[in-house]
């Protein structure tokens, strides 16, 4: 089958694409966005946290045939004019980026969250950020990263 959907504002066209194939292994392999991360393959880590019209999905659980017509968001999208989101900027300076690999589904998560509350408690954070595992730190630089992207959402920095 031949997939479109429209990922970070321009249209594409997947050809040939499995009826069982996930749509992040379409983003990744087929498309050209490898900011996603295939991790578990069983939507327990948050590494390839997208948006799918809006929504904040596990990638590796949605079938590519799902986004048929739909609007996708990743990491990539979350650029302003070619410069990183505040988001993005938010977990490069507070050192919350260590191997990499689950801070794609972490950023997304985050901006998913300030988008509906941008003063979040600690335990709002928490819970927004519950089903992103990350195997390299103790959460604390996440954290300090998303308090510090908030505080940017609210214009303090």
């Amino acid at each position: 089958m031949n997939l479109n959907l429209k990922v970070n504002g321009r249209e594409h066209e997947a050809e040939d694409v499995w009826p069982g194939e996930s749509l992040l292994h379409v983003l990744r392999e087929r498309l050209g966005q490898p900011g996603s991360k295939n991790a578990c393959e069983q939507g327990e880590c948050g590494s390839c946290s997208v948006y799918l019209d809006e929504t904040l999905v596990c990638s590796c659980l949605v079938l590519a045939a799902q986004a048929e017509g739909r609007e996708v968001v990743t990491v990539e999208g979350l650029t302003e004019d070619g410069d990183l989101h505040r988001v993005q900027e938010a977990y490069l300076e507070a050192g919350a980026v260590q191997c990499g690999f689950c801070t794609p589904g972490l950023v997304v998560s985050t901006h998913s969250l300030l988008s509906r509350n941008v003063d979040p408690s600690d335990a709002e954070i928490r819970e927004a950020l519950a089903g992103n595992l990350c195997r390299c730190t103790g959460y604390a630089k996440i954290l300090d990263a998303v308090r510090l992207a908030a505080g940017r959402a609210q214009g303090g920095g």
